[in-house]
This record gives C-alpha cells, structure tokens and sequence, in this order.
C-alpha cells in the first residue's frame, strides 16, 4: 500500500506509552500509520491523539502531538500515513 510521510518521532513517554510526533502533514483518528527507523517498524490505527493533554480527532502540519503507541518507538522514526 502507498505511504505519505507525515511526520518525525520527537520523543517517547514509557508511562503511558506515548510517542510525541511532529507533523508534516495532516493526520486524524482513525488514520492508519507506519512508523519506521532502524530497529522501528510498526503500524497502528491511531485511536486517540493529544496536544498539551487536550485530546483533538485532527492535526494539521506544525503540531506536536502525542499518540498512543503499542511498543517503544525512538526519536527521529518516520510516521507514514497508509493510503488505501
């Protein structure tokens, strides 16, 4: 399946497992991403998507979100969003 990068890893929170994306482009819930780096390699339905502790269902190119995440994830993977 074809994938449009949308974002960087910035950091990862192990309590809840949490990884703070930047975006690239636009990304909702419901969206389907692969996260990729060396030793990442993941795809996931985003559920739920936070900014500053305020759950939002969109983000736009510029924020930085938070996403839960099933494993550990490092800084500077790729996120894909999965095109259908």
């Amino acid at each position: 399946m074809p994938e449009i990068e949308i974002g960087t890893v910035t950091d990862y929170f192990a309590k809840p497992v949490v990884a703070g994306i930047e975006l690239s482009g636009v990304l909702k819930t419901g969206d389907k991403i692969h996260i990729k780096g060396s030793t990442t390699d993941m795809e996931l339905v985003v559920e739920s998507m936070q900014i500053d502790r305020v759950d939002i269902t969109e983000g736009k190119s510029g924020d930085l979100t938070g996403i839960k995440v099933p494993d550990r994830v490092r800084r500077g993977d790729k996120v894909y969003k999965v095109t259908e």
